[in-house]
Parts: C-alpha cells; structure tokens; sequence
C-alpha cells in the first residue's frame, strides 16, 4: 500500500493486533468511564488474523484516489460528502460510521491536493471522535498543521497510525469493538461511493474493475458485521449491505495463475505473484450496483 495516507484515512488499520499499545495504555481507560449503553454484551472475539486478512484486502482511500488521479480524473467536490451531513450523526453508532466516511473523504481531498477543504473535515472528524469518547487519542492542533503541508505527510502518517492503535486498543478493551467495525464500512461504503461515481462517468475500465473488485471484499465484510447483528443499528446496516452483496451475486471474478518474480523492497528480496485477474460484469449489473450504493449512502447521511 502507498505511503501516502492521510490522517484517520489509517481507519482500515483499526485492528491490527497491537500488544505492547494494550499494555502500555491501561491507564488511558481508566481514566475514562464507559456508560452501559455504549458496551457491547461481550460477543466471542474475532480472529485478530482473521480481522487483518479482512482489512489487507481493503483497498486505501488514498489508493483509489491515486487510481483516480493517475488516470487523469478531475477533482470533484462532488464525490465526497458534506461535512453538514455530520449533524445527523447523533447516535454513538452513526458517529462511528460518520468518521470512516469522512476519513475516507479526507484521503480523497489529500491526494488531490485540496489543502483549503481539509481543516473543515478534520474539525468534523474531531468532533465525531469526541462524540464517542476517543478525540484524547487525536493531537488535532499538529494533525491540522501537517495536513495543510503535503511535505509532511510521513510525520502525518506516523501520528496516525499511532492515534488508530491507541484507539483500537480502547475501544476493544472497553468492549466496543463493534464501533470499529462500523468505522470500517464507513470507510468502505464511501470509497465504493466515490468509484462508482467515477466509473458511471468514465467508464474507464479499471474503474469498472475496482467496483467489480468489491464482491469478494463485502463477502469478506459481511460475517464480520454479522457478528454485531444483536445490535438494531448493525443490524439494519447490515440489511442495506446485504442490498449490495445480492447485486454481486452477478459479478464473476476468475483468476489466472501467472510466474512468480522476485523484487526488492526497502532493501529486502520480495516476491511477486503475478496472477491475472478477470472480472465479468455486465452493464446492467454495473448499473445496478451504482443506483444501489448511491440510495444507501445518502441514506447513511441522512440519518
């Protein structure tokens, strides 16, 4: 994946297993205490292997906004949500899916370089992240700072990451893993948004092939929400969700075995298998899956 991410764009690194963040911040939540309401009832744990399995397969924000730009597709304000929206999230579950959609926005405008549009989206991200107990992971004075110098992005990227461990750290410790979650298929939802958009105006292939891609990454989302199904907001989200797994069940996607190459990275010998990927979609199928995506998510925004 590129170096490239954005603040909170590093949401899809929510559960990457992280001990030595578990140990070390014990104390961050004991200092905070958690109503009732805002606790899971203690369902068994997922794989945190089978969690990263999930996420590695989930492609960026910024990688798609780097498909975008490489593939000379303008910049269109347009594609991302308005931060007004963000006064309909006012349950703790709507804020949560309120900051993957926004984070996913927000890597979009970086890599196009729109400095001037994303203070306005971190003061959104911000108070979501308050507005569910984990803004005191976020250092928003420097991240605003950073965001509005692209020459600092490495040092953006490492507070980040940073910030999303420690997040994930209290938010499964105090028995909310669900929230994480629900930031992952915000993130999802809106880069699929966001492709679908693009590949309706552009029909440019590997746009298509993107949108196509994304039947094997809901089937891989599915069961993991479906383990937080008990919950009537996960529940009905996953409703909507299923809506877009029906409309795959059109989509083939068959592989190719191709050699194997080796390349260094970073100094260290990698290796490289070079499958190739066919995806068969038909246009009435494409189409099918835009209109669908674009009615569930502005129903997401609305509340």
């Amino acid at each position: 994946m590129t170096r490239r991410f954005i603040f909170f764009v590093v949401v899809i690194l929510l559960f990457s297993s992280c001990n030595s963040c578990r140990n070390s911040n014990k104390d961050v939540s004991d200092a905070f205490e958690i109503p009732d309401s805002l606790k899971e009832d203690n369902p068994v744990p997922i794989s945190a292997a089978v969690i990263d399995d999930m996420v590695q397969n989930i492609a960026s924000p910024i990688e798609t906004a780097a498909v975008l730009k490489g593939l000379k597709v303008p910049f269109n304000k347009d594609l991302i949500a308005n931060t007004d929206f963000a006064e309909n999230f006012n349950t703790n579950f709507a804020k949560a899916l309120g900051l993957g959609i926004y984070g996913c926005d927000l890597g979009y405008l970086n890599m196009y370089g729109k400095t001037s549009l994303v203070i306005d989206y971190i003061s959104t991200i911000r108070s979501l992240a308050d507005g569910i107990q984990v803004g005191q992971f976020f250092d928003f004075s420097t991240l605003k700072r950073l965001a509005t110098n692209n020459e600092n992005i490495d040092s953006l990227v490492l507070i980040s990451q940073q910030s999303m461990s420690r997040i994930d750290t209290y938010l499964r410790e105090n028995n909310r893993s669900n929230l994480s979650m629900v930031i992952v298929a915000g993130v999802w939802i809106e880069g699929l948004y966001i492709s679908s958009v693009v590949t309706q105006e552009s029909n440019h292939k590997r746009m298509r092939d993107i949108v196509g891609e994304q039947k094997e990454i809901i089937n891989l989302l599915m069961p993991l929400l479906n383990h937080y199904k008990k919950d009537p907001n996960m529940a009905k989200l996953i409703k909507s969700f299923e809506e877009i797994k029906k409309l795959y069940s059109d989509v083939k996607i068959s592989y190719e075995i191709g050699e194997a190459t080796t390349l260094e990275v970073n100094g260290e010998l990698q290796i490289k298998q070079n499958d190739v990927q066919t995806i068969e979609m038909s246009d009435e199928t494409l189409q099918k899956i835009i209109d669908k995506v674009k009615e569930i998510r502005i129903k997401l925004l609305k509340g």
